[in-house]
C-alpha cells in the first residue's frame, strides 16, 4: 500500500510517500518512507499562476507515485486569513486531483496526527518529528517541517488503518471524506 501525505500550502506544499506491505492479513510490515519533498511557488507570481503550477506538480506526483490513498491535512484554524485561503486552495487541488486519479482520500487535523503518532494530541513539532523518524526508521529528523507534516499525515492513516478495518468488519458506518470516497459510508 502506498500512502501519499500532503501538507497543503500555496507557497510551500509538503508531500511524503510511505509504503507498507502486508505480510499476511493479521500482521502488517513496518511502514517505510519512500520519498518526501516540497513543491514551492514564487510569491511574486499571481495566485492563479501559482495554483496552476501547484496543480501540475501535484498531478505529476500522483501520476508517478500512483498512491492507493492520498491524505490531506484538514485545517480548522489559521490566524492569518490570507494564509488560510492559500492552504484551502492548495488542499482543494490535492483532494480534487486524488479523486480524479481514483485514490482513496482521507483528511486529518494536525491534532489527530499528533495523537496517532505520539499518543498525545498536544505534542510539539519536535516530538512529532522524532516519533516519525523512529516509526519510519529514518536516520535523522524529517525536514523541513512541511515534509515531516506530510509524512505524519500518511503515517496517521496507516496507524489508524486497523481501527478503520475493524469498524468496516463490524458493519459500523464510517464518516468523513474517506468513507465517501471508498463508498463505505
Amino acid at each position: 500500500m502506498f500512502v501519499l501525505g500532503v501538507d497543503p500550502g500555496l507557497t510551500r506544499c509538503g508531500y511524503g510517500l510511505i509504503r507498507q506491505e502486508a505480510r499476511h492479513a493479521s500482521v502488517r510490515s513496518p511502514a517505510v518512507a519512500v520519498s518526501g519533498g516540497i513543491i514551492a511557488t514564487d510569491q511574486r507570481l499571481d495566485i492563479p499562476r501559482r495554483l496552476s503550477m501547484l496543480m501540475e506538480e501535484l498531478k505529476l506526483l500522483i501520476e508517478e507515485s500512483r498512491p492507493d490513498v492520498v491524505v490531506v491535512e484538514r485545517v480548522f484554524f489559521q490566524a492569518n486569513a490570507k494564509t488560510a485561503v492559500g492552504i484551502g486552495q492548495a488542499g482543494g487541488l490535492a483532494l480534487a486531483l486524488a479523486d480524479s486519479a481514483g485514490c482513496e482520500i482521507a483528511q486529518y487535523s494536525s491534532n489527530e496526527v499528533k495523537l496517532a503518532v505520539t499518543g498525545y494530541g498536544g505534542a510539539t513539532k519536535l516530538q512529532v518529528q522524532r516519533m516519525i523518524s523512529s516509526l519510519l526508521g529514518l536516520n535523522g529528523l524529517p525536514s523541513p517541517p512541511d515534509v515531516a507534516d506530510a509524512l505524519g499525515l500518511a503515517l496517521c492513516y496507516l496507524l489508524n488503518l486497523p481501527m478503520r478495518e475493524a469498524l468496516i468488519a463490524s458493519g459500523e458506518p464510517l464518516s468523513g471524506v474517506a468513507a465517501m470516497r471508498s463508498g463505505d459510508g
